[in-house]
C-alpha cells in the first residue's frame, strides 16, 4: 500500500507524563524521539509509565498546497494501548489496541499553516488483560520492560475523496493464478473500477480491470515460486480509475437500461477491457506479492504428514524470536538492525523463526520477504498472570472461562494482526495460543483465523496444553530437557516442537544485569560446554526428523534479552555464543538431500 506521496511525522515531538486523571499539561516535560517507545533509551526518555499515568505528545505539521483537494490521513504504525487522538484542539479518533494499525481522516480538522497534533496514551500494561506480549510492570526471568505510547511509525498521506483503503493478496501456485480483493473507503459508481498489474523487472505478466468493490483474479503462469533459497518477490500495481460504458449491450437494444439489466445470466458484469479505460488513475498503490504455497501433506514414509512449502516437505528449523533490542526494546533501532538479524540467522542455517508473541513493524516483514526467512507469525498474549486460573497450565485438563470484555479485546486484536500483515509471503503460520497464557476457546479460534485465512497453515496452541485436531494444523510440544523429547505420532497433523533449547551462557561485558538476575533454562559453564549441548540437542532434532517425520523446530532463542541469556547472540547483538559457522554446521543434516 505505498503511494507516492507522504510525510514521515517521525522526530522530536514534546512529551509529559501526567496522573491519568489530570487534564492536559499547560507545560510538557521535554522531547521525546517518535517511534520509540518513552521506556526506551533510544526515544531520550527512558522513563516508566505507569497505570495510573496518562502519556501526552504533542507536535505541529504542515500540510503541502500540492494537497488542496485531497483526504488526508493520519496514520499510526502502532500506539501501546488505548489513544486518543486531536488534531487543532478537536478530537479525531480513538484506538485500542497495542499491536496494529490505524488511521483517521483529518482533513476536517485541518486549517491554513500550523496544525497541532496532540496524542494521549493510556496503557495498563501487566496490570491489564489486554494482549500485550512479554511486557510486564516488574521485568523478571522471562518477562520484559513494558512499552508504553507510540512505538512504530506515524505519517500523513493524500489521498482522493474515493481511494483505495485495502488490498487482500493470495496466491495460488496450483492454479498459477492471483487472488486480489481491492476495497475502496465505501460504495462506488457503475464506472469506477480497478485496474490491477502484476509485473516483473518491468515486464507486465497479467493485468485485470474489474469494477470497484469486486474481487479479481490474475493469471501468473510458470511462476517462480518464493522460498527462503529464492525470495523472489513480483511488483503490484493496483489503480482507481474510471471506466466508459459499463452497462452490458441491451439484447433488446433498448435505450433504457437499469442497474436490474447489470445482471447477465444471474452474474452481475464485472470486468472490463483495457480499452474502457479514460483518463489517469485517480489513486494508485504500489505493492508487491510472491508465488508461495503454505500447506501439510500426505503421510511420508513414517505415515507422518509434513508440513510443505510449495508442495514439498521442507525441514522448518527456525529460533524464538522474540523481537526485543537494549536500545529501542519493542522497536528495531535501524532497517540495517533488521537485517542484520536475519542475515545471521540465514547464515547459521536456520530458514524459518518464530515472532513470538510480538508483532513487529511491517519494514521487518517486508525485510523477511525480500532477504527470504519464514515466519511463524504469534498472536501476542494477553490475560497471563500466574496467580490467576486463566493461566493455563501444562497439566491442565480443561481451558479457561474467560470474561466477555477479554475476549472481545483479544479477538479484535488477532483478526486486526491477520487482516494488517496476511500479504506478506514470510508469514507461513499463525501461532494463536502460546503455553496457555491466557489460554481459551483454541478451537473456536483456530477455525475462525482458519476461515479468515485458509492459505497458511494455522496452530492453535504452541506448547502444553493440547486439545485436538479441529482447528489446527499442527501438533506443537515444548521441551527443555537436556535432550529434547519427541511429539508423538498425528495422523491429521505435523508434528514439531515449538520451543526447545534455552542453553544459557552469559558473556561478561554483553549482560543486561551485573546481578544474578541473569537466568536461563541450562547452564552452561563456557562456550565448550555450551557447544557440546548444543549438540546434544540438535542431533536429537535431526534423528525425530529422520525418523519419526518432525517437521520443525524453533530453538530459544534468538538473542539473549535483559535477564534472559539463552540467545544464539548477545542481547546487543555483538557477541556471537560460538562461531556461526559452527552454528550452520549442526543445522545442516536436516537440509541433506540424502
Amino acid at each position: 500500500m505505498k503511494r507516492d506521496q507522504w510525510i514521515n511525522l517521525n522526530g522530536k515531538w514534546d512529551y509529559a507524563i501526567r496522573p491519568k486523571a489530570a487534564g492536559r499539561p499547560e507545560a510538557m516535560d521535554g522531547q521525546i524521539l517518535v517511534p520509540f517507545a518513552v521506556e526506551s533509551k533510544l526515544s531520550g526518555v527512558a522513563r516508566k509509565v505507569s497505570p495510573d499515568d496518562r502519556l501526552w505528545y504533542r507536535r505541529s505539521f504542515e500540510v503541502p498546497a500540492a494537497w488542496n483537494g485531497q483526504r488526508v490521513m493520519l496514520n499510526f504504525g502502532a500506539v501501546d494501548f488505548e489513544a486518543h487522538v486531536m488534531v487543532n484542539g478537536a478530537m479525531v479518533g480513538s484506538h485500542r489496541g497495542g499491536s496494529d494499525t490505524f488511521a483517521f481522516d483529518v482533513t476536517e480538522y485541518l486549517k491554513p499553516g500550523q496544525n497541532e497534533l496532540v496524542v494521549q496514551v493510556t496503557d495498563p500494561t501487566s496490570d491489564g488483560a489486554q494482549p500485550r506480549g512479554k511486557q510486564t510492570l516488574k521485568p523478571n526471568s522471562i518477562w520484559y520492560t513494558p512499552v508504553s505510547g507510540i512505538w512504530q511509525t506515524v505519517w500523513l498521506e493524500p489521498v482522493p475523496d474515493l481511494h483505495i483503503i485495502d488490498a487482500k493478496i493470495t496466491p495460488n501456485i496450483d492454479a498459477g493464478t492471483l487472488a486480489v480483493d481491492v476495497a475502496l473507503n465505501r460504495s462506488a459508481s457503475d464506472e469506477d473500477a480497478v485496474r490491477i498489474t502484476a509485473s516483473s523487472a518491468g515486464r507486465k505478466i497479467s493485468s485485470v480491470v474489474v469494477r470497484g468493490n469486486r474481487p479479481a483474479s490474475l493469471s501468473v503462469p510458470n511462476a517462480r515460486l518464493w522460498s527462503p533459497d529464492d525470495p523472489f518477490l513480483y511488483d503490484l500495481k493496483i489503480e482507481l480509475v474510471k471506466v466508459r460504458n459499463p452497462m452490458p449491450t441491451m439484447p433488446d437494444k433498448s435505450p433504457h437500461r437499469t442497474r436490474g439489466d447489470m445482471m447477465l445470466n444471474g452474474r452481475e458484469a464485472q470486468l472490463y477491457t483495457s480499452a474502457q479505460v479514460q483518463g489517469r488513475a485517480r489513486d494508485t498503490v504500489d505493492s508487491y506479492f510472491a508465488m508461495r504455497k503454505s500447506s501439510i501433506g500426505p503421510g511420508t514414509v513414517t505415515g507422518q504428514p509434513p508440513l510443505l512449502l510449495n508442495n514439498k516437505p521442507v525441514f522448518q528449523n527456525g529460533t524464538l524470536d522474540q523481537g526485543w533490542w537494549p536500545d529501542g526494546l519493542l522497536t528495531p533501532p535501524s532497517e540495517e538492525a533488521i537485517r542484520f538479524e536475519i542475515d545471521f540467522l540465514k547464515k547459521a542455517g536456520f530458514n524459518m523463526l518464530r515472532k513470538h508473541i510480538k508483532v513487529e513493524p511491517a519494514q521487518y516483514y517486508y525485510e523477511a520477504d525480500r532477504m527470504g526467512i519464514l515466519i511463524w507469525q504469534d498472536m501476542p498474549s494477553g490475560e497471563e498472570d500466574e496467580s490467576l486460573d486463566q493461566f493455563i497450565r501444562p497439566k491442565s485438563t480443561s481451558e479457561a472461562v474467560m470474561p466477555q470484555s477479554v475476549t472481545d479485546e483479544f479477538e479484535y486484536e488477532l483478526l486486526r494482526m491477520i487482516s494488517d500483515l496476511r500479504n506478506h509471503p514470510s508469514i507461513v503460520s499463525w501461532v494463536v495460543n502460546n503455553e496457555g497464557w491466557g489460554q481459551y476457546a483454541s478451537t473456536r479460534l483456530g477455525k475462525m483465523v482458519k476461515d479468515l485465512d485458509p492459505s497458511r497453515v494455522v496452530n492453535k496452541v504452541s506448547g502444553w496444553l493440547d486439545t485436538g485436531d479441529a482447528g489446527s494444523d499442527v501438533f506443537d510440544i515444548h521441551t527443555y530437557e537436556d535432550v529434547p523429547n519427541a511429539p508423538i505420532y498425528q495422523p491429521h497433523r505435523a508434528i514439531v516442537l515449538g520451543e526447545f533449547g534455552g542453553i544459557g551462557l552469559p558473556v561478561e561485558g554483553h549482560l543486561w544485569f551485573s546481578d544474578k538476575r541473569n537466568w536461563g533454562y541450562q547452564a552452561a559453564k563456557d562456550k565448550a560446554d555450551y557447544a557440546a549441548r548444543y549438540k546434544r540437542k540438535y542431533d536429537e532434532v535431526i534423528r525425530q526428523a529422520r525418523d519419526l517425520g518432525l517437521s520443525a523446530a524453533v530453538y530459544t532463542q534468538t538473542s539473549d534479552v535483559e535477564g534472559e541469556i539463552n540467545g544464539l547472540l548477545t542481547y546487543d547483538r555483538e557477541v556471537s555464543k560460538i562461531p556461526i559457522e559452527d552454528y550452520n554446521r549442526m543445522h545442516a543434516p536436516l537440509f541433506s538431500k540424502k
